[in-house]
């Protein structure tokens, strides 16, 4: 039967590096502290084959497909018109990897806006040799109540990581550098300046406070998953798998289609020798009589110009 998340796999370190601090450092391994492998996912098929299907790079203009040494970058300028960018380009401009986080400064972590949060790491040490000095890192900045600010490249692309203590280990979160985040203003100009009367206020007050609880993520329920894997589940149950003979049935069809020329040519070549026995036994007949030694041989001795008629 159908079970979630029969495809996860073992997590495994996005980046191995160095955490440093002043004089002090030690080796740590950064890993996605999110995925959304556990979801459902589909491929597309051929429905008439069951077979996946593949995508094929295809030019926009001519409609041909294009080879994959042919691809390239371009950046538009202009509808349809691109500055092309060759890799050799792109990897004179690359950000050096040191493989090392350099803690730059520390703050609280309610100076950081909420937009600029991306995405999260769990940040652990590589060897035990390396412990103390990461427990000291962490336990000062848990002491202090600060996070830490520092620069790390990933995917060759420089980004600002915030660091804070998480329970063992730290929590790293790549932070969205400013021309990424959109103002507020373009979204909320329409907004109107309402005031909301006392009365409405204090009644939406008490409806908060009867629901106010404590953050439990077990409570969410993902109702569109649990539905898919409720339908694979159905599917599954009555799922019977694609029948296999036909496509065993191609290479035994070119095994046997190789023996009947192999047969026939046999056939033919021998045909000729045959015709002349049979012409010396019963000279003198006013019709030759063909060998009967299978139907390909038959129409092969019929195209011989010995195996026509001939006159009485």
């Amino acid at each position: 039967m159908f079970t979630q998340g029969v495809w996860s796999v073992a997590p495994r370190a996005y980046w191995k590096g160095y955490l440093k601090l002043s004089l002090v450092s030690c080796p740590i391994a950064l890993s996605p502290a999110a995925s959304s492998s556990e979801r459902i996912s589909f491929r597309q098929i051929n429905k008439k084959t069951g077979n996946r299907l593949r995508q094929q790079l295809v030019d926009e203009e001519t409609r041909e497909p294009v080879e994959a040494e042919d691809k390239g970058r371009g950046y538009e300028i202009d509808k349809g018109v691109y500055v092309e960018i060759e890799d050799d380009e792109l990897e004179a401009i690359k950000v050096e990897s040191r493989h090392t986080i350099d803690i730059d400064s520390f703050l609280p972590a309610a100076q950081i806006d909420k937009r600029f949060y991306d995405s999260p790491y769990y940040i652990a040490p590589t060897d035990s040799v390396g412990q103390e000095a990461f427990a000291v890192i962490r336990d000062a900045m848990r002491d202090k109540g600060v996070v830490a600010l520092g620069r790390i490249v990933l995917a060759k692309r420089e980004r600002v990581i915030a660091l804070e203590p998480h329970g063992k280990g730290m929590l790293g979160t790549t932070l969205r550098y400013g021309y990424e985040v959109r103002k507020p203003e373009e979204f909320f100009t329409d907004i109107d300046d309402v005031k909301v009367p006392n009365e409405m206020l204090k009644l939406a007050e008490h409806i908060l406070d009867t629901k106010t609880g404590d953050f439990d993520p077990s409570a969410f329920e993902d109702r569109y998953e649990n539905a898919l894997v409720e339908l694979l589940r159905k599917k599954q149950a009555g799922f019977k798998p694609p029948k296999t003979k036909e496509r065993a049935a191609a290479p035994r069809n070119v095994i046997n289609l190789m023996e009947a020329l192999r047969r026939s040519v046999q056939a033919e070549r021998a045909a000729p020798t045959q015709a002349k026995k049979n012409r010396k036994r019963i000279q003198g007949q006013g019709e030759m009589l063909l060998p009967i030694t299978g139907k390909e041989a038959s129409r092969a001795a019929g195209k011989k110009p010995g195996a026509r008629r001939k006159a009485g």
